[in-house]
């Protein structure tokens, strides 16, 4: 499965939280402008030539709120039939070499994209801005590596971050500084 090592990437502040607590995170729906990560620059984590672009998903109200989870869950068939464009929301996947492996960052800022296909990036240049489209219920990032960009049958792949220390696969919630 190609979502097989795939990471969501949440921005979050010095207290650890993705957005303010309020009234709204506890019983509604929220704007996703309010949360630390919405419009944040999304870097490319790796070289290579873009060659697929998604830019045209709204970016949705964000749900924090378990009353809110509820429908949302229910609503999930329907997002899965709408296909990847549905799932991801705005996206952009590099292709790191002639035949792969290829990266994809998932649920784009609607209208951010910087890159086209056919651009070849630099690992640290800027692609498009964190948002909350897709399948998505609150503004991140989502990040997989793939053998394929045949979503039905592509195999997902370890994805490693550079550290002092060398190669390090991210632990569950563990809070990433960059």
């Amino acid at each position: 499965m190609g979502t097989t090592y795939a990471i969501d990437l949440v921005p979050v502040d010095e207290a650890g939280r993705s957005a303010p607590w309020n009234w709204r995170a506890v019983v509604a729906t929220e704007d996703p402008r309010g949360f630390v990560g919405f419009g944040a620059p999304v870097l490319a984590p790796c070289g290579g030539e873009v060659v697929i672009v998604h830019d045209g998903e709204i970016d949705h109200e964000a749900r924090r709120s378990q009353l809110t989870l509820l429908p949302y869950m229910l609503g999930q068939a329907g997002r899965l039939l709408g296909g990847p464009s549905a799932i991801a929301g705005n996206h952009v996947v590099i292709r790191t070499s002639t035949e792969g492996p290829f990266v994809l960052l998932a649920h784009l800022q609607q209208g951010s994209a910087r890159v086209r296909v056919g651009d070849r990036v630099r690992q640290g240049d800027v692609v498009a801005g964190c948002g909350n489209s897709g399948n998505s219920t609150q503004p991140h990032v989502h990040l997989q590596a793939t053998d394929s960009t045949e979503w039905n049958t592509a195999r997902g792949l370890p994805i490693a971050f550079t550290t002092p220390q060398g190669p390090a696969l991210p632990q569950e919630s563990e809070i990433i500084t960059a």
